[in-house]
């Protein structure tokens, strides 16, 4: 199994719950995908997007039960993303555990990645 990550808010990640789907971030929304990392990708992404952010989830999804909406593409630095043009489907995670801020602002993946 490959796990691509998306760092989301507890609260987003509840509505999608409710809603047996997740549409995305206000983020997601805009670019017309929804954005995720690799685990090599995901400590960045974080420290980019995320600092000092607390309250958030990290759900490992599975790319096996995306489909043909999962593209990879060129963003930052040139490095290939994993873009999903599709609704992610609540069966193709395998799981959301929380992502602990750390006091200097950043977040702790030790365990969470793999």
């Amino acid at each position: 199994m490959k796990l691509i990550y998306k760092i989301a808010p507890a609260s987003l990640w509840r509505k999608a719950q409710d809603k047996g789907r997740f549409d995305g971030a206000p983020a997601d929304i805009a670019h017309g995908y929804i954005h995720f990392s690799t685990a090599e990708q995901a400590e960045a992404t974080a420290a980019k997007y995320f600092s000092g952010k607390d309250d958030l989830l990290l759900i490992a999804v599975d790319t096996k039960r995306l489909g043909d909406g999962l593209c990879f593409e060129p963003s930052r630095g040139g490095a290939l993303f994993p873009h999903l043009y599709a609704d992610l489907q609540l069966d193709a995670v395998v799981s959301a555990k929380p992502l602990p801020l750390l006091p200097d602002g950043k977040h702790d993946f030790t365990g969470l990645l793999g």
